[in-house]
This record gives C-alpha cells, sequence and structure tokens, in this order.
C-alpha cells in the first residue's frame, strides 16, 4: 500500500507538521482507494452540492496524478484525481500533457470534517487508470489570494507551480 506524504511546497520547502496531508493507495482489484487524512483550512466550498465539479483544483482540495507509460508518440496517458473537504471531486483523463479526453468521471467519495483536520476515502474503478506500471504524484491546495499555498508529495520544478509534469512522477505498485 503506497503512502504518499506530501510535506513540502511544490518547490521542495518544507511544511509544517501542522500542514502535511498523508495520501494511501490501497489495490482493491477491480478498484483502487484513495484515502485522505489532511489539515482542514476552512477555505470558501465550491458551488453546488457535493460531487463531480469542474474546476475544484480553484478550491482546497487534494490531488492524485497517476500516470502509464508513454505511448508510441511519447504523450503519457494519466488519470487526475481530486477531492475536497465538502465532498466535491474531480476526475479527468488526459493523453498528453493538459489534454484532457474524459472529464468529470465516476468517482465514489465521501469526506468528513473533524475540527482541524478532513478525512477522506474515493474508491475508483481501475479501467479509469491508465495501464501500468503507474506512476504518480500527489498535492495539496489551500488559502485564497496571495496566501494560496501548493504542496506536493514530489517537486516540480519551474517558476511556478506546475503539477502537469509526468516526468517528475514516482513509480508506485498498484
Amino acid at each position: 500500500m503506497p503512502t504518499l506524504r506530501i510535506a513540502s511546497l511544490w518547490d521542495g520547502t518544507p511544511v509544517g507538521a501542522d500542514e502535511v496531508v498523508v495520501v494511501r493507495l490501497t489495490d482493491a482489484g477491480e478498484r483502487v482507494r484513495i484515502d485522505v487524512d489532511a489539515p482542514y483550512h476552512g477555505d470558501p466550498r465550491p458551488p453546488g452540492p457535493k460531487g463531480a465539479t469542474d474546476g475544484l483544483w480553484e478550491y482546497e482540495v487534494v490531488e492524485v496524478f497517476l500516470a502509464g507509460p508513454p505511448d508510441a508518440d511519447g504523450k503519457v496517458p494519466y488519470t487526475e484525481i481530486e477531492v475536497g473537504p465538502h465532498g466535491h471531486h474531480l476526475v479527468l483523463r488526459l493523453h498528453g500533457v493538459r489534454q484532457p479526453t474524459e472529464r468529470k468521471l465516476p468517482l465514489s467519495f465521501e469526506a468528513v470534517i473533524d475540527g482541524a483536520r478532513w478525512t477522506g476515502t474515493a474508491w475508483i474503478e481501475r479501467a479509469l487508470l491508465p495501464a501500468g506500471p503507474r506512476r504518480a504524484n500527489a498535492y495539496a491546495i489551500h488559502g485564497t489570494g496571495a496566501g494560496r499555498r501548493y504542496l506536493a508529495w514530489t517537486v516540480v520544478p519551474g517558476p511556478q507551480p506546475d503539477f502537469h509534469q509526468p516526468a517528475r512522477f514516482r513509480p508506485v505498485p498498484i
């Protein structure tokens, strides 16, 4: 069971223990279970009811990207799974960097806010993930305006946060 401990900003700057997010991936046969344990920052919730929500990355969110090997053209297929403390989620399939092919894919997801922390459990069908071997990166975003913070399991280089860097993902055995 891979555990992705998000303990630094996107550029590698360590964060305090009160900001660390833990994501666990569990192989469950035809599905993959994703468990999130994260601080709750009290950011404004997305509009609309819980469930599939476009633009979720603009709110308090934890994201898991799972990629397969490049195809013959060098494009990397990957699935982006986003979950938030209020029960909102978003699943995208991409073929090549920032090239979505499917949006708002199904995800079973429940979240619970308990004081200063929130936990969530998501179940995604394995058929929605790229073929293995798989690599991953995980991210947490919170805050508003100039106080917005972007955390990453694996550092992503560049002048600003850019999570769509499959070459920076690390192997995960799921």
